[in-house]
């Protein structure tokens, strides 16, 4: 096809720039002389073809002259000059010129065929040299006596096979004439002739060979393509509509009729033959149909102009109504080889699809050519849609597609009607369908659903309608049924309905990357009533605008379907639940009940009947209200009627029925009363059809009225006046041929579209909401998915389990992908778990295994692994939106995990080289103390784990019996099974676990403690031990990976552990993995949860509840992770309740023999120059230093340097004065643990912790402790070891406590050192006197005691020596003088009374003769001890 610029707008405007530069046209591509020989041989050929023929040979007689006839005459006449011409441009030349010969000879009836046949190609080839464009002289001219010439081109025919050479050039030249530059010129008038002439050419070739009839119709076509290319750029020409002007007689005709060649067969004999006479019967037939009341009506003058609107208007109603000729039977007796059935329909659907493809959008700018594609077109699209030719159907369905694409803006009902109607009818085998239809019309709502944006506007447009069906929801439930196989093998048609299905998903998860906006789903309230039918929108093209909208309408729509069948049980509480949810008015009012029952559907139309009926005054309001939404304008009575009772069953009493009919006239006489006089007559009118309905389509009814009798019945009945005869025959034969149903079906099936239902659609057309257009967002996505997810997956999972193909396979998965990316979009928890369940299934993991070797059999099955790698796909990808459905994906881990085929990383955690160095001081990280190796083998041996230990398993020779190599076949398999699983990425699940939402990730700890299964005691098997031992790897991986959340997963982990711990009375590998795990949980926690310490710590109580078997098998290790935990954690460790655990932990292990060093080594780490002792801690170190003191476990050394940490830490008391309360009981709980250490068997430690003590008591002059806090030690402290010693060296013990004597010495030292010490401070109390009778009795005792059955000699000298020394000190003091009081005992009498009992010469030796005792000092304000 040529390119040029079409546009009658711009026309002149292009004309006149041309003629300014003329240069351009040289530009052409042949020169002038070329043009002129090629005129010149033309004129030559068509010469010598006259010449050829006897009558054209001779002379031409006229009188006595003779002569050569004109048509050879202007040949030649034009030979003459054509060289001539060429000296002048050939667009200044007038074309007519050189045409005129030739047209002549094509208009004359006395030329032959194959002189017509010549001079057709010679005007081809002219046009087709491009001779003639806009520039040119009289172009206008030229092409119209071209077409005038050729349309009524004459010709004797001699045999069929030139009179179809003939018919083919004219096709040709046709064709041409259309694809010149120049057709801009040609009128409406010649562009219809064309087409008209063209037809008839199609029309005659019905009898002639296939190839013209080939020919003809190609060529039809090609015109009809070239013409509406045109549309784009043409005005709109509706204004030249004239309304009530007399009709135009164009040449293009309305039906197909037979051949109207006056001759039945061709012989020899010479006659005058063309296409004006060939269909003269036809033309006549033609004019008829467009002459009627349905003619086209423009302004003659417009036909006159440059082509556009009003010849396309022609041609499209032309071809419209061609599709009649099957309907009407009138095709000749003169058959196609073509099936007839098929033929006419199809050739003109071609021509209308090619029309709207290259017409396509701009048929809206259009009216009266939108009007016809709205209305007549569909009409018959609607008609033929039901064909049973699956090439109409098929036709007819690219024909819907293709106005959906172009015009689904102006098509809103139609396009309800047509899936309702058509695609849905026939895609249900339950309509008796034959399996073709059935597989067209599933195929065209494939492509439809191939169309991104179709499902969403069909459920803004019409499921959110509620005037209209819900056909998005329609359409979805007829792909899932028709994708299930049935008890049948999976067909073609379940494939093309699942990728039907599968488009439709693919759509919405395309589209989650464009977004939605700032809309949300927010839900729908309807917080007051407001009428439901008048909800409008503002803007239809804005989002912010008619999301909403239409939500709410679909809301509004689900309500009125919950208050019909609410209804349909009981009226009344049908209604009140519309008021409870808004629909309704508290109040109920006429208008709103009776919009109900008009706009909703599945109502139960005997009850909404009988209400109608009523003769309550509020039925009777209701009932007219229900009349007046009805629009009958322009209408037939029994049009109207029909849709009138369609709503509701008419009932049964004939007072009832006056009341429905006069509310039914009522209405219809206030909109069409262009016939009925007034109401009543329409009333007697309505009531005489629905007698004559009964009497005609009642079988009991055995004499039917006719029609004379239907007209008489009906006299005088309008103002006393008669109806028109011929409105009332028409009226008889509209009911006898089609029954008005006053019983209509009930439900909500597939209806049939009827005449009456179609004049309705029109109607409702003019008042239906805009069509909204969806852009590429997801605003409706999730409302339309939930929906459909459910039938969806039910739908894929079935296909998937029958089909036995690798693409089907891959199709269903591309499916499971697209639902579980849109589940985890719109946060549809339920729909992923169902995905996810039913995708486990497949994986046939879960399967009891009935395969010799598993391994093997999974890696030979293909959909097993293909729904294993989805599943972990989706875990990986959306396991933040999976819930319930862990479960079932630990369950396929775990199976994996039994096969040994999982990766040695899966149970890992991401920390491991990240967060944790290598200490060089303690060996690897704890990583490798953890790992599975290093587990003791409880029971039967673990089966080899790891990919390569699998595979070794496989290559491994028996050791009784030599294996069998694998085959090729099973070394392939277990390649294929490797694969698998390392496309699964298994390990990422847990070691990503710190990316999962909150709520899913406690969905994922919950299901590894549901599948590691309830520790019972002494009952598991190996394997159920190893399940449970592997489940609580993955639950401390995924603890460790999610340290800033632990507080959501810390319940559920310490419970399971400690149901474990708890439970288990002897060593294994499961409570071996509790224990540390647990301790490992602390040591990676405790610096990044401070807060949380406390309970960390708590839970590591655990271990001290261990079974004393269990502790015994694991203290070594377990007091090694406590000191990895003291020595890593110890600044974050901050409470006394945390010191607390810690500290229990390390006493335990001081009598441990394996566990003792390392235990004494964590207390070295804290207590060793004080540098992680605390208040907090403080007390609790040392009470595990005394304990580690007190061992005997290992050398004395290590209770030596336990009683050093003990002393040494005076010097943080030191540092702590400033909490001289918190000091002075610390250093009180010092010494006290210190006393207990005094009374070791062991003397070397006996010893030092008596030197310790020594330090502790008289070290401490800068804690500036309390008098009272030192009558506490002496009480509780000085004067218990002492007493406690002399026990031990009296008691029966004395061969378990050697070299007492030393001991005692070394305490008594300490006795008399701490008192001289304090002596200043101490006098001053009221309780001094008691506190130095105590110090007294005991020298006395230690003086007096016998050791081994002897008394000591070191005693005996060492405490007078003390004592001495302590009396002198008194004396220098002033605290020891003798009393002047009278009565009672003094500090001075008593104090001797004791001195003398140990040694009578140290009151001489202090007090020397002569000294005058009342001399010294102050008098003592001792008081007499009472």
């Amino acid at each position: 096809m040529n390119n040029f610029n079409m546009g009658r707008m711009k026309l002149q405007s292009g004309i006149n720039s041309i003629e300014e530069e003329p240069e351009e046209y040289e530009g052409s591509s042949f020169g002038k002389v070329t043009l002129a020989c090629m005129i010149n041989s033309e004129i030559g050929a068509v010469l010598a073809v006259m010449r050829s023929n006897a009558r054209w040979g001779g002379r031409y007689t006229s009188g006595d002259d003779q002569l050569e006839h004109s048509l050879i005459q202007s040949l030649k006449s034009l030979r003459k000059q054509i060289f001539s011409l060429q000296q002048h441009q050939w667009h200044t030349i007038n074309p007519v010129d050189y045409l005129q010969p030739f047209l002549e000879v094509i208009r004359s009836d006395e030329t032959g065929a194959s002189i017509t046949s010549i001079a057709l190609s010679s005007v081809y080839k002219i046009l087709t040299f491009d001779m003639l464009d806009l520039t040119t002289v009289n172009v206008e001219d030229a092409m119209n006596s071209v077409v005038d010439a050729v349309t009524s081109c004459r010709f004797e025919v001699n045999d069929l096979a030139s009179e179809e050479v003939v018919l083919m050039k004219i096709l040709q030249v046709l064709l041409a004439c259309m694809k010149s530059k120049a057709s801009l010129v040609l009128s409406n008038q010649h562009v219809c002739t064309i087409v008209n002439t063209c037809y008839r050419v199609v029309h005659q070739a019905a009898s002639k060979g296939e190839l013209l009839q080939r020919i003809a119709r190609q060529t039809m076509h090609e015109l009809v393509r070239t013409i509406f290319s045109h549309l784009s750029n043409v005005k709109n020409t509706d204004r030249s509509l004239v309304k009530g002007a007399g009709p135009v007689k164009p040449e293009v005709g309305a039906k197909q009729l037979e051949n109207g060649n006056g001759r039945s067969e061709y012989d020899n004999q010479l006659s005058s033959a063309g296409l004006g006479s060939a269909v003269g019967s036809m033309e006549e037939s033609l004019m008829q149909s467009i002459n009627g009341k349905d003619a086209l009506q423009y302004d003659p003058h417009l036909m006159t102009e440059p082509y556009g609107v009003p010849c396309m208007v022609e041609i499209f109603h032309f071809l419209c109504s061609l599709w009649t000729v099957v309907d009407n039977g009138a095709i000749g007796p003169k058959a196609n080889n073509i099936a007839l059935d098929e033929d006419v329909p199809l050739f003109a659907l071609t021509m209308i699809n090619s029309a709207i493809e290259l017409g396509g959008p701009s048929i809206r700018q259009h009216p009266r050519l939108l009007s016809l594609v709205q209305d007549e077109l569909f009409r018959n699209l609607m008609q033929f849609g039901l064909s049973m030719s699956p090439l109409i159907l098929s036709t007819v369905c690219s024909i819907v597609l293709n106005l959906y694409n172009n015009l689904r803006t102006e098509l809103k009902l139609q396009l309800e009607a047509f899936f309702s109607c058509v695609i849905l009818r026939l895609a249900q085998s339950r309509y008796e369908a034959s399996y073709h239809q059935q597989e067209v019309a599933m195929e065209v709502l494939v492509d439809f659903c191939r169309q991104k944006n179709f499902m969403v506007e069909m459920y803004a447009n019409l499921d959110c309608d509620i005037t209209c069906g819900n056909v998005f929801e329609d359409l979805a439930n007829l792909l899932s049924k028709s994708a299930f196989p049935v008890n049948s093998p999976l067909s073609s048609m379940h494939i093309l309905a699942l990728d039907g299905l599968i488009a439709v998903i693919q759509g919405m998860a395309e589209r989650i990357g464009n977004g939605s906006g700032t809309l949300e789903a927010l839900p729908v309230n309807l917080e007051e009533y407001a009428p439901f039918w008048m909800v409008k929108c503002d803007d239809y093209n804005d989002p912010e605008q008619w999301v909403p909208f239409v939500r709410k309408r679909k809301y509004i729509k689900r309500r009125l379907m919950i208050g019909a069948d609410h209804f349909n049980r009981d009226p009344k509480k049908g209604l009140e639940f519309l008021q409870v949810t808004h629909l309704l008015p508290d109040k109920l009012d006429p208008q709103s009940v009776a919009c109900f029952f008009r706009y909703t559907a599945g109502l139960d139309k005997n009850l909404v009947g009988d209400f109608l009926g009523n003769h309550d005054e509020f039925c009777i309001q209701v009932l007219h209200e229900f009349a007046w939404t009805f629009d009958f304008q322009d209408m037939n009575l029994d049009i109207a009627l029909r849709l009138f009772l369609e709503t509701f069953r008419l009932p049964g009493e004939s007072q009832k029925i006056q009341r429905v009919l006069e509310a039914f006239s009522e209405r219809y006489y206030e909109q069409s009363p262009l016939i009925l006089a007034n109401k009543d007559a329409a009333l007697l009118l309505s009531y005489s059809l629905i007698m004559l309905n009964t009497d005609q389509h009642n079988v009991q009814v055995k004499k039917k009225m006719t029609e004379e009798d239907f007209i008489r019945n009906n006299r005088h009945i309008n103002g006393g006046n008669d109806l028109p005869r011929e409105f009332l025959i028409e009226l008889y034969h509209s009911i006898c041929r089609n029954e008005i149903r006053t019983t209509p079906e009930q439900g909500m099936g597939v209806a049939e579209m009827n005449h009456s239902r179609w004049i309705d659609l029109m109607h409702k057309l003019k008042k239906t909401a805009p069509f909204i257009v969806a852009d590429s967002k997801t605003y409706l996505d999730r409302d339309m998915f939930a929906i459909m997810s459910g039938p969806t997956i039910a739908a894929i999972s079935v296909v998937f389990d029958h089909a036995e193909h690798e693409d089907v396979y891959q199709t269903c998965i591309d499916g499971f992908l697209a639902v579980a990316k849109i589940s985890a979009c719109h946060h549809l928890e339920d729909v992923l778990d169902d995905l996810v369940v039913s995708l486990c299934k497949f994986t046939t993991l879960l399967n009891p295994s009935l395969a010799e070797e598993p391994v093997l059999a999974f890696g030979d099955d293909t959909k097993a692994r293909m729904a294993t790698v989805t599943v972990f796909n989706i875990a990986n990808r959306y396991g933040d939106f999976i819930r319930t459905g862990w479960r079932n994906i630990l369950d396929c881990i775990l199976k994996l995990h039994k096969l040994g085929l999982l990766p040695a990383r899966v149970a890992s955690d991401v920390a491991d080289e990240s967060e944790l160095s290598p200490d060089p001081a303690h060996g690897k990280p704890f990583t490798s103390s953890m790992s599975s190796a290093h587990m003791p083998s409880i029971g039967t041996p673990r089966r080899s784990s790891g990919l390569m230990g699998r595979f070794s398993q496989l290559l491994s020779l028996d050791t009784e019996e030599p294996r069998s190599q694998p085959t090729e076949q099973q070394l392939a398999a277990h390649q294929r099974t490797l694969q698998t699983i390392q496309k699964c990425h298994i390990d990422g699940i847990f070691t990503e676990s710190k990316f999962l939402q909150a709520d899913s990730l406690l969905q994922l700890a919950r299901a590894l403690i549901w599948a590691a299964g309830r520790p019972q005691k002494r009952n598991n098997s190996p394997e159920d031990e190893d399940t449970a031992v592997f489940c609580l790897e993955l639950l401390i991986a995924i603890t460790l990976n999610n340290r800033d959340r632990i507080v959501l997963l810390w319940q559920g982990v310490y419970e399971h552990i400690a149901g474990i711990v708890q439970s288990t009375v002897m060593p294994c590998a499961l409570v071996e993995k509790a224990v540390f795990g647990l301790l490992r949980i602390c040591q990676r926690l405790l610096p990044y949860k401070e807060n949380l310490a406390d309970e960390l710590l708590r839970s590591l109580q655990l271990v001290l509840k261990l079974d004393a078997r269990v502790a015994d098998a694991y203290c070594e290790q377990i007091t090694q992770e406590v000191s990895r935990l003291v020595k890593g954690n110890a600044n974050h460790i901050r409470s006394q309740n945390g010191w607390r655990t810690i500290t229990s932990l390390l006493s335990i292990t001081a009598r441990h023999p394996e566990a003792s060093e390392s235990g004494f080594d964590s207390l070295l780490f804290l207590m060793s120059d004080g540098a992680h002792l605390s208040p907090a801690n403080y007390v609790l170190c040392l009470d595990s230093a005394r304990q580690f003191a007190e061992s005997r476990v290992g050398q004395s050394d290590r209770s030596i340097r336990a009683l050093d940490l003990m002393a040494g830490s005076v010097a943080c008391l030191v540092q702590w004065v400033t909490l001289p309360q918190e000091v002075g009981d610390m250093w009180l709980r010092l010494v006290q643990g210190i006393r207990k250490v005094c009374l070791d068997q062991r003397e070397e430690v006996r010893n030092h912790a008596l030197l310790s003590l020594q330090i502790c008591l008289t070290g401490v002059e800068r804690l500036s402790l309390a008098n009272g806090l030192w009558l506490q030690c002496f009480d509780q402290v000085i004067f218990t070891v002492l007493d406690d010693l002399l026990e031990l060296a009296q008691g029966q013990s004395q061969k378990d406590y050697k070299n007492m004597e030393g001991t005692l010495a070394i305490a008594v030292k300490i006795l008399g050192q701490v008192f001289l010490n304090l002596l200043e401070e101490l006098s001053q109390l009221t309780t001094f006197c008691k506190l130095w009778l105590g110090v007294l009795s005991r020298m006395e005792k230690y003086v007096k005691v016998k050791v081994r059955g002897k008394k000591s000699d070191k005693l005996q000298e060492n405490v007078p020596e003390l004592l001495k020394n302590v009396l002198q000190e008194m004396k220098t003091k002033g605290v020891l003088v003798q009393r002047s009081a009278l009565g009672g005992d003094s500090l001075w009498e008593l104090t001797w009374l004791h001195v003398n009992n140990i040694d009578s010469s140290l009151q001489s030796e202090v007090f020397q003769d002569g000294e005058d005792k009342s001399k010294v000092g102050i008098e003592t304000t001792a008081i007499d001890d009472e």
